[in-house]
């Protein structure tokens, strides 16, 4: 590998030796208390000292971990502390590295960033910057592995840092990480006002509301809003405190704030949706159009197409999975297990990873479309269970009704409602499951976690359906 940027603050802001930085984020992911939420394609959080802002900033990181395997690549944008510059700065390194290891540079991405006028290399820029650093020990214990585009932000229009955000968006495996702490050194409850107004322009999404004091980080906070708006999504204050709240007096104090970007309710929100259900099988000849032309492009050598418009009731976010079969024995799945994006969109982008991307499969070739099936399934949100023990957790499961999502020491995965035609029995479908995320099949730990969540199944027969019911 090539040149490493060092860690400039280990030691400083957070513990240099990994045990114990290690031992610090869990215990302040642990203090999270649990809940229910949609998981983020964005984040806003502080970059202070973790004894001053680590408990903020785990409100926020800890909503990544039911998506921490499908994230694969991270935009971190903070802004500059110690150089003035104009535009953007990205590195020359090839990886950033922590107690916690090194974290290799998506290095194409940068190079496309690049093409943007107000984007430059400046390595000074990012040499003693504290405002991405403390970041990245976050990243490392809740992702399993990642890529990481670091930009610094110095003096930038909204329009400049909104458009260097756009275009490294990307879908479900990137995750866009904003750095801000919000205002500085004025008295504990001048500091509370301000910072209730800051997030308050936050989740209108009013990137013009916020002035310069209102936090350190305006500039990236500000391009992400734009962004945010033109994605259609959602910002909700996750945690509101400053430093007299954490591990400071309160005559000088700084403010520190948590936001998690998401989708607006999901298309299927809960177990039993009866109209949409029907909906989505009228629609069944749309929906599975979707997932055949974005294939079929693809095998063109073209991108998808954009995918129509749905009927009202379904153009919301969709969580999707793609199943394609041929001969009846599988080809490839992909899918997403929550909704963060228009179920159109989410239905096409997997329907071209099901085809192209799935590590268990070649890329399908043109002379296996006429014997391609493809079945779609729609989610619901997961749904945390709760459980004493194994026995207890196969008692609650519904044979045929509930998908299931595990996960312990640091392995997840998934199966769909789909998979009970195959392992009916509670106990064959849990242990295929731990095998499947890497776990001995009598693996058990107290720290063991479950989500059940359902599905509806859309195939060619939903379409044979609608046929008979038009004749």
């Amino acid at each position: 590998m090539g040149l490493i940027r060092n860690a400039a603050v280990a030691g400083l802001f957070y513990p240099a030796e990994a045990q114990v930085l290690t031992r610090d984020i869990l215990h302040f992911l642990e203090e999270v208390p649990p809940g229910r939420h949609a998981a983020p394609k964005a984040i806003i959080a502080p970059h202070a000292g973790y004894v001053y802002s680590g408990p903020i900033a785990a409100s926020v990181y800890a909503r990544l971990r039911p998506v921490a395997g499908e994230i694969s690549r991270v935009a971190l944008f903070g802004p500059s502390h110690r150089v003035a510059f104009p535009g953007l700065a990205v590195p020359s390194v090839e990886a950033f590295e922590t107690p916690l290891g090194r974290i290799p540079l998506d290095r194409p991405a940068i190079a496309r960033l690049l093409q943007q006028p107000e984007v430059n290399v400046i390595d000074a820029a990012h040499a003693q910057e504290h405002s991405l650093e403390v970041h990245l020990p976050f990243l490392q214990t809740i992702l399993h592995r990642f890529t990481l585009i670091p930009v610094v932000v110095g003096h930038a229009s909204i329009e400049q840092v909104a458009d260097a955000i756009g275009d490294v968006w990307g879908d479900g495996e990137t995750l866009i990480v904003v750095s801000s702490d919000l205002s500085h050194y004025h008295d504990y409850d001048t500091a509370r006002d301000m910072d209730s107004r800051t997030a308050d322009a936050i989740e209108r999404l009013d990137p013009e509301s916020l002035e310069q004091d209102q936090a350190c980080g305006r500039g990236p906070i500000a391009g992400l809003l734009r962004q945010a708006k033109l994605h259609g999504l959602q910002a909700e204050t996750v945690d509101l405190r400053n430093s007299g709240d954490t591990a400071g007096p309160r005559d000088k104090v700084v403010g520190y704030g948590a936001w998690a970007f998401t989708t607006a309710g999901a298309v299927l929100s809960r177990s039993g949706e009866g109209s949409v259900e029907t909906v989505l099988r009228r629609h069944a000849s749309l929906l599975l159009g979707l997932a055949r032309q974005a294939i079929a492009a693809g095998l063109r050598g073209d991108p998808p197409p954009a995918p129509s418009k749905l009927p009202p009731a379904l153009d919301g976010p969709g969580a999707s999975f793609v199943t394609l079969k041929t001969h009846g024995a599988l080809r490839g799945c992909i899918g997403s297990p929550v909704a963060w994006r228009r179920l159109a969109d989410d239905i096409s982008n997997n329907a071209v990873k099901a085809a192209f991307e799935d590590p268990r499969f070649p890329p399908l070739t043109a002379s296996e479309w006429a014997a391609l099936d493809i079945s779609l399934s729609i989610l619901t949100p997961p749904q945390p269970m709760q459980f004493a023990d194994q026995v207890d957790l196969l008692r609650q499961l519904r044979p045929r009704e509930d998908g299931l999502i595990i996960e312990d020491a640091g392995h997840r995965a998934l199966f769909l409602p789909s998979v009970w035609e195959q392992l009916p029995d509670p106990e064959s479908f849990l242990a295929h499951l731990k095998r499947k995320a890497g776990l001995a099949p009598q693996h058990w730990s107290a720290t063991f976690a479950a989500q059940r969540f359902q599905a509806v199944e859309i195939t060619d027969a939903d379409i044979d359906e609608d046929f008979a019911e038009e004749d």
